[in-house]
């Protein structure tokens, strides 16, 4: 389930917070980007930040080859040998995450959900018998310029079997069409602090954003919207 999803099911966990550690109070307009087209194959583009929601979804979908970059809070070595997966380890640059290097090899579906969860952002590209991922490895820089948002950051190609699978994840709340987009607004009202808690490091790293999350969805041409109040 991506994390949007989870917001609007009540739902919340550590994979929703780390969406909003970038932002600050204020409005955020087209962030969370989507497409979705549906022709001979399934074609899913989005900004950023669902690349672990990418990862995750194809995953399930059976092995495949993966080389990339995985950003992780802490050293993920002991993991990558635990499960087998060829990779390198860096220290942390500027102080907020380490990056491993993840050569071309082939994963089974067991490895690359170990691999997506042990990562703060998975920045992989991937190939399947019937499905690929392709994956920017250079996060954006926080913002607020909504024309300066990158679309086309993830990609996910799959044979059209998948269609219902992909569009119930990513486009769960509207019917079956062949395009489907969404963007959304952030709205935070009010950053809530960890009580007791003196470490700065901490304090950034622990704190919840408290506001509501605008969803503008446009099918085949016509826009719908919907909103929730969130805490994460």
């Amino acid at each position: 389930m991506n994390f949007v999803k989870k917001i609007f099911e009540e739902k919340s966990d550590d994979s929703v917070h780390m969406q909003f550690t970038r932002f600050g109070k204020g409005e955020y307009h087209g962030r969370f980007v989507l497409n979705l087209w549906k022709t001979k194959k399934v074609k899913l583009k989005s900004s950023f930040e669902f690349a672990n929601d990418f990862v995750r979804i194809v995953s399930e979908l059976g092995p495949a080859k993966v080389s990339g970059v995985v950003m992780s809070k802490q050293d993920i070595s002991g993991i990558l040998s635990k499960n087998n997966i060829q990779g390198n380890s860096e220290e942390k640059k500027g102080g907020l995450y380490y990056i491993n290097n993840i050569p071309s090899q082939e994963l089974k579906s067991a490895q690359l959900v170990e691999l997506e969860n042990a990562s703060y952002f998975a920045l992989l590209d991937i190939e399947g018998k019937d499905f690929s991922v392709k994956i920017k490895k250079k996060l954006p820089k926080p913002g607020k310029d909504e024309g300066k948002i990158d679309d086309k950051f993830c990609q996910l190609e799959a044979d059209d079997k998948y269609y219902s699978k992909i569009k119930e994840d990513f486009f769960w709340d509207v019917p079956t069409a062949k395009k489907i987009s969404a963007k959304h607004i952030v709205a935070i009202s009010e950053i809530v602090m960890p009580k007791d808690e003196k470490d700065y490091a901490k304090i950034r790293e622990f704190a919840k954003r408290k506001g509501k999350i605008i969803r503008k969805i446009e099918i085949d041409g016509e826009e719908t919207n919907s909103e929730k109040t969130f805490l994460a």
